[in-house]
């Protein structure tokens, strides 16, 4: 059996957990930037403000509705997902998390010994009890049907208690054939309109289907899917794996016409991507940089371009990356041009430990104490405390962030004050 755990409206709960006047109010969370809707509580959607909303276009409506609205506070997210996922941790010890507010639990012959209803409702209670994060619990023979199990908790929690179970063929049934095919984990909008030429509305329609065809159609995935909805265990757990490419990229505030400016902010980015590489102990072999005028301006020239600078030795050195990275900038950039967008991407992993040295030319072995010692002292006393010479001393990026609240549980400047 799998449990799929999911917290409800994760971000606004987070929100809610220190401000608990926010509960049975309208809660709406924007992207970067104070961009767009990415979290609405249930009250927000009521209202009728859609996932993806531009903020700017619904700044009437959330006045009219007194919608509390807030900037994404990650570090704070974070930290509480790091809480319940340390807590449903001890429930099995076989774990995928899936999400920064998903995760699935392996509960093979958990049935012998424990009901899973009630094992299911000591879950939820102890992580809303502990963190204040309300969650539900889908629990059935496979993934995919425990992610459809964990559906029906959070549609219908009167009922089922924030816990539900698929243990039967029976509930198996009624279950798919009450999921529109859409609502499908894996689905797409795509697939949806495929499926729907083909009579397909349910996911229970979706599994009459001969594997024949959903392999030709949807590949072996979308058969793997069909499976597991089947109740047939296709789907294991994964485990975590580090990443295969990294990115960093910014749009500027204003354009930048001079190399100088975006020497700087490769220099920066860079060295960004050195320090991610270090935290999951990779060496890159390639790095690409990009550049893009501003497309918005169609009175000014249009000029994109992107370069990928093969390394002669795998490093995670900030320096040796600023190096290549401007060098690549260099091979790409025109006068000219109103450049509103750069970035770097590293990419090629090689594993720290066990980097391919050269005849010729390899990394700065002196710079691995180095990289070491700068990361623990950005860690301890502040990120960007040390940079390199080639960085603008003085400019740290920062995200528009009107609407943040406190941090409070990663800075301890900002934790709640209680009168007694």
């Amino acid at each position: 059996m799998f449990a799929l755990i999911d917290c409800n409206n994760f971000y606004a709960s987070c929100e809610r957990v220190f401000q608990p006047n926010l509960n049975g109010k309208p809660v709406v969370v924007l992207s970067n930037n104070d961009g767009c809707v990415i979290a609405r509580s249930n009250e927000a959607k009521e209202i009728g403000i859609p996932m993806g909303a531009p903020a700017f276009e619904y700044e009437k409506l959330f006045r009219q509705h007194q919608v509390n609205v807030f900037s994404a506070n990650f570090a704070l997210y974070g930290d509480m997902s790091n809480r319940v996922m340390t807590i449903l941790s001890d429930y099995s010890p076989e774990m995928e998390i899936y999400s920064i507010d998903e995760c699935f639990l392996k509960l093979n012959g958990f049935d012998k010994f424990f009901n899973l209803q009630n094992y299911g409702e000591e879950m939820r209670y102890k992580v809303n009890k502990w963190t204040g994060i309300p969650i539900s619990i889908g629990i059935a023979p496979t993934k995919a049907l425990s992610k459809l199990a964990n559906r029906i908790a959070k549609k219908f929690p009167e009922k089922t208690n924030g816990v539900y179970i698929i243990d039967s063929e029976e509930k198996r049934i009624k279950a798919l054939k009450w999921l529109k095919i859409e609502d499908v984990w894996g689905i797409g909008r795509q697939h949806t309109n495929r499926l729907n030429a083909q009579n397909v509305f349910t996911a229970y329609d979706f599994t009459q289907l001969t594997d024949e065809w959903v392999k030709s159609n949807l590949t072996v995935v979308g058969l793997r899917l069909k499976h597991d909805l089947q109740g047939i265990p296709t789907l294991n757990l994964e485990e975590a794996q580090p990443k295969k490419n990294i990115a960093t990229t910014r749009s500027f505030e204003t354009n930048y016409t001079k190399l100088e400016q975006l020497n700087e902010r490769i220099s920066t980015f860079a060295s960004s991507c050195a320090e991610k590489l270090r935290k999951q102990k990779s060496c890159c072999n390639s790095l690409m940089v990009f550049i893009h005028s501003n497309g918005h301006r169609k009175d000014l020239p249009q000029y994109n371009r992107t370069i990928v600078v093969q390394l002669p030795f795998a490093t995670n050195s900030s320096i040796e990356l600023a190096k290549f990275a401007t060098q690549g900038l260099k091979r790409i950039f025109k006068d000219g041009y109103a450049y509103k967008k750069v970035g770097v991407i590293v990419q090629d992993f090689t594993p720290e430990e066990v980097v391919q040295t050269t005849l010729f030319e390899s990394r700065n072995e002196r710079h691995i104490p180095l990289m070491k010692a700068i990361d623990k002292i950005n860690v301890q006393f502040g990120q960007q405390k040390i940079r390199l010479a080639s960085q603008d001393q003085k400019r740290v990026w920062k995200m528009k962030q009107e609407k943040l609240s406190p941090r409070y549980t990663t800075k301890l400047s900002e934790i709640i004050t209680i009168n007694v």
